[in-house]
């Protein structure tokens, strides 16, 4: 059966997606079967896997709403060896359609159920903030990894999402739990890039992934061309983090 993980952090340009599509990729590289699941309308892990999000016939937004299921739905990323349920713009507008659909919160999950056994990981990119849809991806998942850059602005929103994890866990997900936190666009030349790992290494101890994703032009430039940066420069700083990020995920899920 997969493990399902959620991307998530309500602070938004943390590299939530840049974090799920080379995660996919990184994973696939070593073997694993992995499904992405977008469900940031922006639809940008959509196009980072080399999937143009305007010619979709059905996306995430169709299955959420119950009009397709997942085997209509997934496209293959060839670039990066992993399925995609793919989005789009018209996911902004499952919000609304949501509220008054049974089981709001739980929808993701039970799309999800069928295909858990096609899988060993499935990845949520959540948009940046705790709305409906992040609220279908912690419900459908096992954990969550938590991408954030060593600053101070991102401790404080760190705080806010560990309440919104515990709530999660309290009334609607028991299981849930914070897998990692995973250090990202790190510049060990700023001072306090180096006391804010520091400290998050000292308050959450072995939560915190020992590999660190480096700042790095070769990531930023991989989604114009349609491919995860491990695809695009497997030799680059940035993509041989992702994939030794990859192995210790799979290390850390035997451990679970």
């Amino acid at each position: 059966m997969a493990k399902t993980f959620c991307i998530a952090n309500q602070k938004g340009g943390v590299g939530k997606t840049t974090t799920s599509v080379n995660l996919a990729a990184g994973l696939a590289a070593l073997g694993q079967r992995v499904l992405l699941v977008d469900l940031d309308p922006q639809g940008n892990a959509t196009m980072g896997s080399g999937i143009d999000k305007s010619a979709l016939g059905a996306t995430v937004y169709q299955a959420l709403i119950g009009s397709a299921d997942v085997a209509g739905v997934r496209v293959r990323s060839e670039a990066g060896g992993y399925d995609v349920l793919p989005a789009n713009r018209d996911l902004a507008g499952a919000e609304v359609e949501l509220v008054g659909l049974d089981a709001r919160e739980s929808r993701l999950k039970t799309l999800l159920a069928p295909v858990q056994g096609d899988y060993d990981f499935i990845l949520v990119d959540c948009p940046p903030s705790l709305s409906l849809l992040t609220l279908n991806g912690l419900c459908a998942a096992d954990g969550v990894v938590v991408p954030m850059q060593c600053e101070y602005f991102a401790l404080e929103g760190l705080s806010d999402l560990v309440n919104s994890i515990k709530a999660v866990h309290r009334n609607l997900n028991p299981q849930l739990k914070i897998i990692g936190l995973l250090r990202v666009m790190f510049d060990p030349r700023m001072t306090l890039q180096q006391n804010v790992s520091e400290q998050l290494v000292q308050h959450f101890g072995d939560k915190v992934f020992n590999t660190i994703i480096p700042r790095n032009v070769r990531l930023a430039e991989a989604p114009s061309y349609g491919l995860p940066g491990v695809c695009f420069d497997r030799a680059s700083k940035g993509a041989q983090a992702y994939v030794a990020f990859g192995a210790e995920l799979v290390e850390r899920v035997k451990a679970l």
